[in-house]
């Protein structure tokens, strides 16, 4: 645990009781206790305090806990790590996790997992990690795996369950009905069922709630949904996220290169995917990489920060460079070097601030050929306005410390400029990055803060020079 626990139970509910809690997460009492539980290491209390609590919380209290303290922990718990915990068990620390279980556990495990997630738990394995993996399940789902392994990284083909609910499209509600009710085979989870031809080609499906309140003789044909869409194999998942937000799917069937049937895709996985892009985009712009996490040790993240510090360092020493252009001025107009980080500060933030409209526009697919010129335009116009305001009060503030007119028409001036060449620097950096093929959110923030630098200190200090000087 990240908190220092008092030695003290009564202490440790006495504090627990000043805190607010989260109705969503453990409380502080119960994870203190389960905390000296791992300290003792008692198996027999630890077993009993997790045991009614859901399987992401339990991975939650593995991932929190020290590398020392998750040995111990695995070695009291591993009984009874099941499939579920695994699946939510974080990337970062999942394969340390596999290592330390008893390999019966684990293969255990593995058989009551769905298709997707034995291929998000084994897509990041060695050879050899991944072989044992597979050698434990069953042939049938060894097969699905082993199929949706050989769909590209990152598309749906590895997205999908391969479980899949099917019938025809002439069967009855009845015989549908009786069918589900006689299989033993079916997923835990489940919304639709897919209607395929003769030749497994999806034709449309009909939700289980629609299902159970129609008729018994209605034909399933009948009964179809409007939303019915398949996705290929082959889409990039993060275009199928955008599809399940955009038309508000629940499920989708999965198709091959000949639209037939092989998978399907439901809503909890698209939305997974839709979070992981979402904190991609947050760590992108960051600069502290998209695979970033608090379980990361101290050589990763500082792998991962180093190199954009680097970009940053050279970017700021460009910045430096134009500043001692002027040197001459500002050592004649002390004033200066008070006030330009103001300008370069502000364009900075502004710049910041359309950045990130666009970026996750970008990313949304809301910003597109048909409007980027009218987001350009109106980006341009409020940098404009925001710098006219600014130049007032910065006006003001140069003409009341400093009492001197020309100054304050020079920063007022300087301040309409930077924020209007922030706001065009902040929409149209990334989608000059996107036209090349390159993540917006990646670098713009580097070039975006350059900019509003170079351009800032330049039109501050050049406008000096030649008004004051």
């Amino acid at each position: 645990m990240d908190d220092k626990i008092p030695e003290n139970a009564d202490q440790v509910v006495d504090q627990a009781s000043e805190r607010d809690e989260d109705d969503f997460q453990p409380r502080r009492e119960l994870l203190a206790r389960i905390h000296f539980a791992i300290e003792a290491e008692d198996g027999a209390t630890l077993n009993a305090l997790l045991d009614p609590m859901h399987a992401a919380d339990i991975a939650d209290i593995i991932e929190n806990l020290d590398s020392a303290d998750r040995r111990v922990f695995l070695r009291l718990y591993a009984g009874e790590i099941d499939g579920e915990i695994l699946s939510e068990i974080d990337e970062g620390i999942r394969e340390e996790v596999l290592e330390q279980l008893p390999r019966e556990v684990l293969a255990e495990a593995v058989r009551e997992m769905d298709s997707d997630d034995v291929v998000d738990l084994i897509e990041d394995l060695d050879e050899s990690d991944r072989a044992e993996i597979l050698a434990a399940l069953d042939d049938s789902d060894r097969a699905a795996v082993q199929q949706s392994l050989a769909y590209p990284e990152y598309s749906a083909g590895r997205l999908m369950q391969s479980e899949v609910v099917t019938a025809p499209e002439h069967w009855t509600v009845g015989e549908t009905i009786d069918f589900l009710r006689n299989e033993e085979w079916l997923p835990e989870q489940f919304y639709h069922i897919i209607l395929v031809d003769p030749r497994r080609h999806p034709i449309g499906y009909v939700t289980l709630g629609r299902l159970l309140a129609s008729r018994r003789d209605a034909l399933l044909r009948d009964l179809s949904e409007d939303s019915f869409r398949t996705i290929s194999a082959y889409a990039e998942e993060g275009d199928v996220a955008y599809a399940f937000n955009q038309y508000h799917l629940i499920s989708a069937p999965v198709v091959d290169g000949d639209d037939r049937l092989v998978g399907v895709i439901t809503i909890d996985d698209a939305m997974s995917v839709l979070d992981e892009e979402h904190e991609e985009d947050i760590l992108r712009l960051a600069g502290v990489g998209e695979d970033s996490a608090i379980t990361d040790t101290v050589v990763e993240t500082l792998r991962q920060r180093l190199p954009w510090l680097m970009v940053n360092l050279a970017t700021a020493i460009a910045a430096s460079l134009v500043i001692a252009m002027f040197e001459t001025t500002i050592q004649q107009v002390v004033a200066l070097a008070v006030l330009m980080p103001i300008v370069a500060s502000m364009g900075g933030n502004a710049g910041t601030q359309t950045l990130t409209v666009a970026v996750r526009a970008l990313a949304t697919k809301s910003l597109t050929g048909s409007n980027v010129w009218r987001v350009v335009r109106r980006e341009a116009i409020v940098g404009l306005l925001n710098g006219l305001a600014f130049a007032l009060v910065m006006g003001v503030v140069a003409y009341i410390w400093f009492d001197g007119v020309s100054l304050a028409a020079v920063i007022g001036i300087a301040m309409v400029v930077n924020l209007g060449i922030a706001a065009l620097a902040g929409i149209l950096i990334p989608l000059g990055l996107e036209k090349v093929g390159a993540d917006p959110a990646l670098a713009s923030g580097t070039f975006v803060t350059t900019v509003t630098d170079v351009v800032g200190f330049f039109a501050f200090l050049g406008l000096a020079s030649a008004v004051l000087l």
